[in-house]
């Protein structure tokens, strides 16, 4: 797939649509995950044009302010004053205000309260714009080299034992690679949490991505729980990525009796979906397999 778009620089291409006056709306914009130099140019114009920026914790967005020579206006928006400051920002964009909301570091909504502005300016049919970039789960992803066709971000996990087993319960038959957040300090117990739960896996741990000490440990999960069990807690953010469940054949023999017994009182299609359900094998191979099954019945046991 060829998805490449213009690439020309502004010089040769006219004013690129990143350089352009910014419209009024709010802007989803993405900064580095650790290395500073990972922010886009556009990302880069959009902050300098903006009349405020939204920011989990106005002192780290300071951080990134201050190496890259950026100047505006900081205001903090984040889980503890969302609800009474949310109003205020609607507002704002109401009166064709420019706003960019940023989170500490990745794509903002991925685990902090965006969703929740992005939502109400969604409804009153504001402008809403997406400036993507770093973004901590799918730098994991590229590393870990795991499935990654089908993958699904399940954020942190419940921080309570009991809590996370049944977190996990949910997760174990998702035909699809997982992609973790988790705390230094629990990443022991969560590994073996997940070896007992979802069973062998292959898995990755990603701690400090794009920073000088990015490290990607890759293996079994029971070889990684009893690493992590031992070691001391490991510095910096951590993202897991767990492979999929190992898929089976499913068991034809079974299938067949199961549709033998049931044919003589069912209708071929209930059949085929209601052994295709409790077996979980695909549903077109088991009425393709009811249909011969039904064809090579004698006659007169119709």
């Amino acid at each position: 797939m060829d998805n490449r778009a213009d690439l020309k620089p502004p010089s040769q291409a006219g004013k690129s649509s990143w350089a352009r006056e910014l419209a009024p709306g709010l802007y989803v914009l993405a900064t580095p995950i650790g290395n500073a130099g990972d922010i886009t140019l556009r990302a880069l114009e959009t902050l300098k044009a903006a009349d405020l920026v939204l920011a989990e914790d106005t002192r780290v967005t300071a951080k990134l302010f201050a190496i890259h020579g950026l100047k505006g206006t900081l205001s903090p928006y984040n889980d503890h004053n969302a609800v009474e400051v949310r109003p205020r920002i609607l507002e704002k964009l109401r009166q064709g205000g420019r706003i960019v909301l940023v989170s500490d570091a990745g794509t903002p909504l991925v685990s902090d309260p965006g969703f929740k502005l992005v939502r109400a300016a969604v409804a009153e049919g504001l402008a809403v714009t997406a400036l993507p970039g770093p973004s901590a789960a799918l730098a994991a992803l590229a590393l870990a080299g795991l499935p990654t066709d089908r993958f699904l971000f399940a954020g942190f996990l419940p921080a309570k034992a009991g809590e996370r087993m049944r977190a996990l319960e949910e997760l174990k038959n998702v035909r699809a690679t997982l992609i973790l957040f988790e705390s230094p300090q629990r990443l022991g117990t969560s590994l073996a949490a997940m070896r007992e739960v979802l069973g062998e896996r292959p898995a990755a741990v990603t701690r400090e991505l794009t920073k000088l000490h990015e490290e990607v440990r890759r293996g079994a999960l029971s070889e990684l729980a009893a690493h992590y069990e031992k070691a001391a807690p490991p510095r910096g953010e951590v993202t897991l990525v767990i492979g999929p469940p190992e898929q089976h054949a499913p068991d034809t023999a079974a299938i067949d009796a199961a549709l033998t017994a049931a044919l003589p009182f069912m209708p071929v299609k209930a059949a085929a979906d209601m052994i295709a359900a409790l077996t979980g094998a695909a549903r077109k191979s088991v009425y393709d397999r009811a249909l011969t099954l039904k064809d090579a019945r004698d006659p007169r046991d119709e």
